[in-house]
């Protein structure tokens, strides 16, 4: 079958919409076969068609190619069957990656973003009936597989950055393995696709099945500094590394700058703003830009084509350390350090740890800086630290969060025990039972161990069974209305950028502020922001995160949506009066009582 396939430039026509092919997509075209990956297609495809076990394993490094060429060449395999099982499916750990990804793809293969080649992400679903290539974020795909609506059929499902260990892709593998996801119509594919480092890990969970690996791609390695401490201050550290690099004309090229947090990331871009501004450099001034989860849409600036002459400055964090690729990047300053959170069942409690990254993060950011010329990296930290504090691998999700939403999953998907479901790290007991303590205590599970008729109810919110259990609860104590808005705030990103700069901007945010507490408060700053017509400037002059609010807008529009389809009582806002005050408490504990 894989022989059959023409080459895309013989064809006159582009198959996948009867249209003839622009001049921008063969400009592509010869920028796709110059990628690593180019070289294992009619590999990747003959093992597609023939694999024993439908299952196909690829491996190769950051920037080859792998995350924009593989879906299309399944889109190309589904298209020879006639997308008789279904459309292509391509889960990617992070929402901005799979939004980033589906524009690319839809710009190589000359089809419009929303119609042939569609995203879905929470609050945003660009696609149409007629999407044969959808990119999904993973803990999406893992919610709709949970639903009564469930996933859909689908003729290829790739699972993208396995290596990042999301807790949705380590579980999609396991129910795929377990053939809970598998029993569907036709002959339906898996696709997984990691960095070298994992692949013996999935060789073994992946028994019999090929793989295929990606030639390294060519260029020279690039100059590699560590420096023989860490830095007391990692973003005063990064911006001179910067300066430094902006005013040597011999190193030409765009830089990436790895930090631990989001906090670091909006100094560093405002410190690099300032001090860039009143530099003599040749030409124009270079542009700098944030990447991280609450960049929202801005995400696209990264990657618009300007001036070449135009320097770009990206700072970012460990989302860019695989699931995106820049090819114009030259230099990297990597901090090694990364702010997470991780859940204490003990406490029952999440904590933000900053931790070394791993060696297999640490290689992935050096080898962004390849390419003709080579590079450079420089890693802000000693080589001695990175061979004797960094773990090998990152850090498996599944063994840093709380479990109640996979196990609260796991009953939805008829699984009688959560230890009976493989995984590619096995959780602890202890973290699995007080998971299933936790839902009992919600009244979720039945006296079976089974879902009850409202762990059902809540396995359809995209919500921490706590926080869907208040949502529900408040339906009883007639504060609906302001559950709404609290639940789409506490799930949305956070939503102050930074402290206050100045009086002024702090006078403004105290005015936000609300006298019952932060949860008031959460509901406060949001009708603000209503009431301002979700004006970006009125954010900025309060350090509000415009992205974030308006990401709970859209998040709070699902949630009522989705209470009127199951037929739930919304009752008429009452913010601010002490009844209402009291209800919202009710609420509140009917589902965070543990925390008390």
């Amino acid at each position: 079958m894989a022989s059959g396939l023409a080459e895309e430039s013989e064809l006159a026509v582009n198959p996948f919409d009867g249209l003839p092919f622009s001049s921008c997509y063969y400009e592509l075209l010869e920028q796709r076969r110059a990628l690593p990956i180019w070289a294992a297609r009619f590999l990747f495809l003959e093992h597609l068609e023939s694999s024993p076990t439908g299952v196909v394993l690829v491996s190769g490094e950051p920037g080859s190619g792998k995350s924009t060429q593989i879906p299309q060449w399944c889109a190309e395999f589904a298209l020879a069957r006639g997308f008789q099982t279904g459309q292509v499916t391509v889960t990617q750990p992070y929402p901005l990656a799979a939004m980033s990804l589906a524009s690319r793809v839809a710009d190589e293969m000359d089809l419009t973003l929303g119609h042939e080649i569609g995203y879905s992400i929470p609050q945003e679903d660009c696609t149409g009936p007629n999407t044969m290539l959808r990119f999904c974020w993973d803990r999406l795909l893992l919610q709709e597989v949970a639903s009564t609506r469930g996933p859909g059929a689908w003729s290829v499902l790739i699972l993208d950055e396995a290596q990042e260990r999301s807790v949705a892709s380590d579980l999609l593998q396991g129910l795929l393995r377990d053939t809970k996801l598998r029993n569907l119509p036709g002959d339906p594919r898996v696709v997984v696709v990691t960095d070298p480092a994992l692949e013996p890990k999935l060789q073994a969970f992946w028994a019999d099945s090929p793989i295929v690996r990606v030639p390294r791609e060519p260029g020279g390695n690039p100059t590699l500094i560590y420096r023989d401490t860490v830095p007391t201050d990692l973003v005063e550290a990064a911006c001179q590394a910067v300066l430094e690099l902006c005013q040597g004309e011999e190193a030409p090229g765009d830089v990436l700058v790895y930090l631990p947090g989001e906090e670091e990331i909006s100094l560093c871009c405002e410190s690099l703003s300032r001090e860039l501004g009143k530099l003599a450099v040749p030409g124009p001034p270079p542009q700098v830009l944030p990447l991280h989860p609450g960049c929202g849409q801005a995400i696209q600036a990264v990657y618009e084509d300007t001036d070449k002459r135009v320097r770009k400055i990206v700072v970012t964090h460990w989302l860019a350390d695989f699931s995106f690729s820049l090819p114009s990047i030259q230099h990297v300053i990597d901090s090694g350090l990364e702010l997470r959170s991780v859940y204490s069942p003990r406490i029952r409690a999440e904590s933000q740890v900053l931790r070394p990254i791993s060696k297999c993060q640490a290689e992935a950011r050096r080898l962004r800086a390849r390419g003709f010329p080579p590079g450079s990296c420089l890693r802000l930290y000693s080589k001695s630290t990175l061979e004797l504090e960094a773990p090998p691998l990152p850090h498996p999700k599944v063994l840093e969060e709380n479990l109640s939403s996979l196990v609260l999953l796991l009953k939805r998907k008829q699984i009688a025990e959560p230890g009976e479901c493989h995984f590619l790290d096995r959780p602890a007991p202890e973290a699995l039972m007080q998971a299933l303590e936790d839902l009992d205590y919600l009244a979720a599970l039945d006296d079976d161990g089974d879902l009850s008729d409202l762990g059902i109810i809540l396995s359809e919110f995209p919500l921490p069974p706590e926080l869907a259990k208040a949502l529900l609860a408040s339906c009883e104590f007639n504060c609906v209305d302001e559950m709404l808005t609290l639940a789409a705030m506490l799930t949305a990103a956070p939503g102050f950028t930074r402290p206050p700069l100045c009086a002024e901007e702090a006078a403004l945010r105290r005015a936000l502020e609300h006298a019952d507490g932060d949860h008031s408060s959460l509901i406060q700053i949001y009708e603000a922001f209503v009431q301002s017509g979700a004006d970006e400037v009125w954010c900025q002059a309060r350090g509000l995160n415009w992205a974030a609010l308006c990401q709970a807008r859209k998040l709070r529009a699902e949630l009522m949506e989705l209470m009127q389809q199951i037929e739930l009582p919304v009752s008429q806002p009452a913010f601010g009066s002490e009844q209402n005050r009291r209800d919202l408490q009710k609420a509140l504990l009917s589902g965070f009582f543990l925390k008390t």
